[in-house]
Protein backbone atom coordinates (compact mmCIF):
# COMPACT_ATOMS: atom_id res chain seq x y z
CA UNK A 1 0.00 0.00 0.00
CA UNK A 2 1.35 3.41 -1.03
CA UNK A 3 2.38 5.77 1.74
CA UNK A 4 -0.02 8.66 2.31
CA UNK A 5 1.05 11.93 0.70
CA UNK A 6 0.26 15.32 2.20
CA UNK A 7 0.07 18.52 0.16
CA UNK A 8 0.47 21.73 2.12
CA UNK A 9 -0.85 24.74 0.25
CA UNK A 10 -2.76 28.00 0.48
CA UNK A 11 -6.47 27.56 0.98
CA UNK A 12 -9.25 28.73 -1.30
CA UNK A 13 -12.10 31.19 -1.67
CA UNK A 14 -14.36 32.57 -4.38
CA UNK A 15 -15.26 29.06 -5.44
CA UNK A 16 -11.63 27.91 -5.81
CA UNK A 17 -9.90 25.14 -3.85
CA UNK A 18 -6.86 27.44 -3.61
CA UNK A 19 -6.03 31.03 -4.59
CA UNK A 20 -2.40 30.14 -5.21
CA UNK A 21 -1.58 29.31 -8.87
CA UNK A 22 1.16 26.79 -8.04
CA UNK A 23 -1.02 25.08 -5.44
CA UNK A 24 -3.92 24.92 -7.91
CA UNK A 25 -1.64 23.37 -10.51
CA UNK A 26 -0.54 20.54 -8.22
CA UNK A 27 -4.07 19.96 -6.91
CA UNK A 28 -5.45 19.74 -10.46
CA UNK A 29 -2.71 17.35 -11.60
CA UNK A 30 -3.37 15.11 -8.61
CA UNK A 31 -7.05 15.01 -9.55
CA UNK A 32 -6.23 14.23 -13.20
CA UNK A 33 -3.77 11.44 -12.35
CA UNK A 34 -5.68 9.96 -9.41
CA UNK A 35 -2.94 10.69 -6.88
CA UNK A 36 -4.37 10.29 -3.33
CA UNK A 37 -3.19 13.52 -1.74
CA UNK A 38 -4.25 14.70 1.69
CA UNK A 39 -4.58 18.47 1.27
CA UNK A 40 -3.66 20.60 4.29
CA UNK A 41 -4.66 24.18 3.63
CA UNK A 42 -2.85 26.96 5.47
CA UNK A 43 -5.36 28.52 7.82
CA UNK A 44 -4.10 31.07 10.32
CA UNK A 45 -0.86 29.14 10.66
CA UNK A 46 2.72 29.92 11.70
CA UNK A 47 3.68 27.60 8.87
CA UNK A 48 2.66 30.12 6.19
CA UNK A 49 5.90 32.10 5.73
CA UNK A 50 8.25 29.25 6.60
CA UNK A 51 7.46 27.08 3.59
CA UNK A 52 7.39 27.98 -0.08
CA UNK A 53 4.06 26.30 -0.81
CA UNK A 54 2.98 24.03 -2.29
CA UNK A 55 4.94 21.39 -0.41
CA UNK A 56 4.46 17.64 -0.82
CA UNK A 57 5.36 15.38 2.10
CA UNK A 58 5.62 11.62 1.65
CA UNK A 59 7.22 9.68 4.50
CA UNK A 60 10.64 11.33 4.91
CA UNK A 61 10.53 13.07 1.54
CA UNK A 62 9.72 16.79 1.35
CA UNK A 63 9.33 18.35 -2.11
CA UNK A 64 8.51 21.90 -3.17
CA UNK A 65 7.99 23.56 -6.56
CA UNK A 66 5.22 22.27 -8.87
CA UNK A 67 7.51 20.75 -11.52
CA UNK A 68 9.41 18.68 -8.91
CA UNK A 69 6.18 17.61 -7.21
CA UNK A 70 4.67 16.48 -10.51
CA UNK A 71 7.84 14.53 -11.38
CA UNK A 72 7.67 12.81 -8.00
CA UNK A 73 4.02 11.86 -8.59
CA UNK A 74 4.92 10.41 -12.00
CA UNK A 75 7.59 8.25 -10.36
CA UNK A 76 4.85 6.99 -8.03
CA UNK A 77 2.90 5.87 -11.16
CA UNK A 78 0.49 8.81 -11.10
CA UNK A 79 1.00 10.02 -14.65
CA UNK A 80 -1.54 12.19 -16.46
CA UNK A 81 0.62 12.29 -19.62
CA UNK A 82 1.09 8.61 -20.44
CA UNK A 83 -0.96 8.88 -23.66
CA UNK A 84 0.91 11.90 -25.03
CA UNK A 85 3.24 11.64 -28.00
CA UNK A 86 6.77 13.04 -27.97
CA UNK A 87 5.59 16.10 -29.91
CA UNK A 88 2.76 16.72 -27.46
CA UNK A 89 5.24 16.42 -24.60
CA UNK A 90 7.43 19.05 -26.24
CA UNK A 91 4.39 21.28 -26.80
CA UNK A 92 3.56 20.95 -23.10
CA UNK A 93 6.98 22.26 -22.06
CA UNK A 94 6.75 25.11 -24.57
CA UNK A 95 3.32 26.25 -23.37
CA UNK A 96 4.32 26.03 -19.70
CA UNK A 97 7.33 28.25 -20.47
CA UNK A 98 4.99 30.66 -22.27
CA UNK A 99 2.68 30.81 -19.22
CA UNK A 100 5.54 31.56 -16.87
CA UNK A 101 7.07 34.20 -19.16
CA UNK A 102 3.97 36.00 -20.46
CA UNK A 103 1.06 35.37 -18.08
CA UNK A 104 2.67 35.02 -14.65
CA UNK A 105 3.99 38.63 -14.46
CA UNK A 106 0.48 40.03 -15.09
CA UNK A 107 -0.99 37.58 -12.58
CA UNK A 108 1.52 38.69 -9.95
CA UNK A 109 0.84 42.34 -10.75
CA UNK A 110 -2.93 41.84 -10.49
CA UNK A 111 -2.67 40.23 -7.04
CA UNK A 112 0.32 41.88 -5.41
CA UNK A 113 1.28 45.14 -7.13
CA UNK A 114 -1.94 46.78 -8.32
CA UNK A 115 -2.58 49.02 -5.29
CA UNK A 116 -6.37 48.84 -5.19
CA UNK A 117 -6.47 45.07 -5.62
CA UNK A 118 -3.73 44.55 -3.05
CA UNK A 119 -5.25 46.78 -0.36
CA UNK A 120 -8.87 45.66 -0.72
CA UNK A 121 -8.50 41.95 -1.55
CA UNK A 122 -5.05 40.37 -1.53
CA UNK A 123 -3.58 41.84 1.64
CA UNK A 124 -6.57 41.21 3.96
CA UNK A 125 -7.16 37.70 2.57
CA UNK A 126 -3.59 36.45 2.96
CA UNK A 127 -3.18 38.23 6.30
CA UNK A 128 -6.19 36.31 7.59
CA UNK A 129 -4.37 33.03 6.89
CA UNK A 130 -1.30 33.83 8.99
CA UNK A 131 -1.09 34.11 12.76
CA UNK A 132 -0.39 37.48 14.38
CA UNK A 133 2.14 39.15 14.13
CA UNK A 134 3.09 37.40 10.89
CA UNK A 135 -0.17 38.64 9.40
CA UNK A 136 1.34 42.15 9.50
CA UNK A 137 4.52 41.09 7.73
CA UNK A 138 3.63 38.34 5.26
CA UNK A 139 1.51 40.25 2.67
CA UNK A 140 4.08 43.04 2.37
CA UNK A 141 6.88 40.51 1.94
CA UNK A 142 5.04 38.71 -0.85
CA UNK A 143 4.17 42.03 -2.51
CA UNK A 144 7.83 43.07 -2.59
CA UNK A 145 8.86 39.67 -3.93
CA UNK A 146 6.25 39.91 -6.71
CA UNK A 147 7.40 43.38 -7.77
CA UNK A 148 11.06 42.33 -7.74
CA UNK A 149 10.26 39.30 -9.87
CA UNK A 150 8.37 41.43 -12.40
CA UNK A 151 11.16 44.01 -12.62
CA UNK A 152 13.82 41.31 -12.85
CA UNK A 153 12.21 39.83 -15.97
CA UNK A 154 10.87 43.04 -17.52
CA UNK A 155 13.43 45.64 -16.53
CA UNK A 156 12.83 48.66 -14.34
CA UNK A 157 13.84 52.25 -13.76
CA UNK A 158 15.83 53.97 -15.16
CA UNK A 159 15.51 51.85 -18.31
CA UNK A 160 11.72 51.59 -18.14
CA UNK A 161 9.12 53.40 -16.09
CA UNK A 162 6.77 51.34 -13.94
CA UNK A 163 3.90 52.49 -16.14
CA UNK A 164 5.65 51.15 -19.24
CA UNK A 165 6.40 47.87 -17.51
CA UNK A 166 2.76 47.52 -16.47
CA UNK A 167 1.50 48.22 -19.99
CA UNK A 168 3.94 45.70 -21.43
CA UNK A 169 3.12 42.82 -19.09
CA UNK A 170 -0.65 43.19 -19.56
CA UNK A 171 -0.28 43.43 -23.33
CA UNK A 172 1.77 40.22 -23.41
CA UNK A 173 -0.61 38.49 -20.98
CA UNK A 174 -3.59 39.24 -23.21
CA UNK A 175 -1.68 37.93 -26.23
CA UNK A 176 -0.93 34.77 -24.26
CA UNK A 177 -4.62 34.33 -23.39
CA UNK A 178 -5.54 34.75 -27.06
CA UNK A 179 -3.00 32.10 -28.04
CA UNK A 180 -4.28 29.67 -25.40
CA UNK A 181 -7.86 30.24 -26.55
CA UNK A 182 -6.91 29.56 -30.16
CA UNK A 183 -4.97 26.42 -29.19
CA UNK A 184 -7.84 25.05 -27.09
CA UNK A 185 -10.48 25.76 -29.73
CA UNK A 186 -13.61 23.70 -29.18
CA UNK A 187 -11.79 20.82 -27.45
CA UNK A 188 -12.54 19.98 -23.85
CA UNK A 189 -8.84 19.90 -22.96
CA UNK A 190 -5.66 20.92 -24.75
CA UNK A 191 -4.87 17.44 -26.03
CA UNK A 192 -8.35 16.07 -26.55
CA UNK A 193 -10.77 14.61 -24.03
CA UNK A 194 -8.26 13.75 -21.28
CA UNK A 195 -6.61 16.38 -19.04
CA UNK A 196 -2.81 16.44 -18.84
CA UNK A 197 -0.01 18.41 -17.22
CA UNK A 198 -0.63 21.35 -19.56
CA UNK A 199 -4.27 21.51 -18.50
CA UNK A 200 -3.20 21.56 -14.85
CA UNK A 201 -0.82 24.48 -15.42
CA UNK A 202 -3.28 26.47 -17.53
CA UNK A 203 -6.02 25.92 -14.94
CA UNK A 204 -3.69 26.97 -12.12
CA UNK A 205 -2.86 30.23 -13.88
CA UNK A 206 -6.32 31.07 -15.23
CA UNK A 207 -8.67 30.13 -12.40
CA UNK A 208 -7.54 32.88 -9.95
CA UNK A 209 -7.83 35.51 -12.69
CA UNK A 210 -11.25 34.18 -13.62
CA UNK A 211 -12.81 33.82 -10.18
CA UNK A 212 -11.36 36.29 -7.66
CA UNK A 213 -13.42 39.47 -7.31
CA UNK A 214 -11.00 42.37 -7.76
CA UNK A 215 -11.88 46.05 -8.14
CA UNK A 216 -9.35 46.40 -11.00
CA UNK A 217 -10.06 43.62 -13.49
CA UNK A 218 -8.55 44.44 -16.88
CA UNK A 219 -7.02 40.96 -17.25
CA UNK A 220 -10.20 39.30 -15.97
CA UNK A 221 -12.29 41.28 -18.43
CA UNK A 222 -10.14 40.06 -21.31
CA UNK A 223 -10.35 36.45 -20.10
CA UNK A 224 -14.14 36.65 -19.90
CA UNK A 225 -14.18 37.59 -23.59
CA UNK A 226 -12.70 34.14 -24.36
CA UNK A 227 -15.60 31.80 -23.52
CA UNK A 228 -13.77 28.57 -24.28
CA UNK A 229 -11.16 29.33 -21.59
CA UNK A 230 -13.89 30.23 -19.11
CA UNK A 231 -15.72 27.00 -19.94
CA UNK A 232 -12.42 25.14 -19.50
CA UNK A 233 -12.05 26.46 -15.93
CA UNK A 234 -15.70 25.81 -15.09
CA UNK A 235 -15.52 22.22 -16.39
CA UNK A 236 -12.48 21.39 -14.26
CA UNK A 237 -14.01 22.94 -11.14
CA UNK A 238 -17.27 21.10 -11.69
CA UNK A 239 -15.91 17.70 -12.75
CA UNK A 240 -12.79 17.39 -10.61
CA UNK A 241 -13.46 19.60 -7.59
CA UNK A 242 -17.25 19.11 -7.41
CA UNK A 243 -18.06 22.81 -7.40
CA UNK A 244 -21.65 23.37 -6.40
CA UNK A 245 -24.08 25.85 -7.94
CA UNK A 246 -23.54 28.24 -5.03
CA UNK A 247 -19.78 28.22 -5.65
CA UNK A 248 -18.86 26.22 -2.55
CA UNK A 249 -16.89 23.02 -2.29
CA UNK A 250 -18.08 19.81 -0.69
CA UNK A 251 -16.05 20.03 2.48
CA UNK A 252 -19.49 20.12 4.05
CA UNK A 253 -21.37 18.44 1.23
CA UNK A 254 -21.85 15.14 3.01
CA UNK A 255 -22.88 16.99 6.16
CA UNK A 256 -25.33 19.13 4.23
CA UNK A 257 -26.84 16.06 2.58
CA UNK A 258 -27.13 14.32 5.94
CA UNK A 259 -28.79 17.37 7.49
CA UNK A 260 -31.21 17.62 4.60
CA UNK A 261 -32.07 13.95 5.01
CA UNK A 262 -32.63 14.44 8.74
CA UNK A 263 -34.82 17.43 8.07
CA UNK A 264 -36.89 15.48 5.56
CA UNK A 265 -37.27 12.58 7.98
CA UNK A 266 -38.30 14.92 10.77
CA UNK A 267 -40.89 16.64 8.58
CA UNK A 268 -42.30 13.27 7.52
CA UNK A 269 -42.38 12.09 11.12
CA UNK A 270 -44.20 15.25 12.23
CA UNK A 271 -46.65 14.85 9.34
CA UNK A 272 -47.38 11.24 10.23
CA UNK A 273 -47.84 12.16 13.88
CA UNK A 274 -50.34 14.89 13.00
CA UNK A 275 -52.28 12.53 10.72
CA UNK A 276 -52.40 9.86 13.44
CA UNK A 277 -53.60 12.37 16.02
CA UNK A 278 -56.25 13.62 13.59
CA UNK A 279 -57.49 10.04 13.05
CA UNK A 280 -57.61 9.41 16.80
CA UNK A 281 -59.67 12.55 17.33
CA UNK A 282 -62.17 11.49 14.66
CA UNK A 283 -62.51 8.03 16.21
CA UNK A 284 -63.20 9.45 19.69
CA UNK A 285 -66.36 11.61 19.33
CA UNK A 286 -67.23 11.17 23.03
CA UNK A 287 -64.47 13.59 23.91
CA UNK A 288 -65.37 17.20 23.25
CA UNK A 289 -62.92 19.32 21.28
CA UNK A 290 -60.29 20.93 23.45
CA UNK A 291 -56.87 22.49 23.13
CA UNK A 292 -53.95 20.11 22.91
CA UNK A 293 -51.84 21.49 25.72
CA UNK A 294 -49.08 19.00 25.02
CA UNK A 295 -48.38 20.76 21.72
CA UNK A 296 -48.29 24.25 23.20
CA UNK A 297 -45.17 26.16 22.19
CA UNK A 298 -42.69 27.03 24.86
CA UNK A 299 -42.06 30.60 25.94
CA UNK A 300 -39.39 30.96 23.26
CA UNK A 301 -42.05 30.95 20.55
CA UNK A 302 -41.45 29.33 17.21
CA UNK A 303 -37.74 29.18 17.86
CA UNK A 304 -38.39 26.25 20.23
CA UNK A 305 -39.90 24.11 17.49
CA UNK A 306 -37.83 20.99 16.63
CA UNK A 307 -37.79 22.13 13.00
CA UNK A 308 -36.34 25.51 13.95
CA UNK A 309 -33.81 23.96 16.34
CA UNK A 310 -32.41 21.70 13.62
CA UNK A 311 -29.15 23.10 12.37
CA UNK A 312 -28.90 23.12 8.58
Amino acid sequence: MAAPMELRCWGGDWGLPSLHPESLTVMAYAKFSGAPLIVSAINNSWRAPKEEVPVLISEDTVISQPAKILNFLRKQKYNADYELSAKQGADTLAYIALLEEKLLPALLHTFWVEAENYCSVTKPWFASKAAFPLSLYLPGKKSREALNRILLTRGGPPHYSLTEVEAQIYREAKECLNLLSKRLGTSQFFFGNTPTTLDAFVFGFLAPIYKVCFPRVQLQEHLRQLPNLCRFCDDILTCYFRLTVSGHFPAGQDTADANLQKLTQLVNKESNLIEKMDDNLRKSPQHPPRKLTTLKLAAGGEGSSPLNRLSP
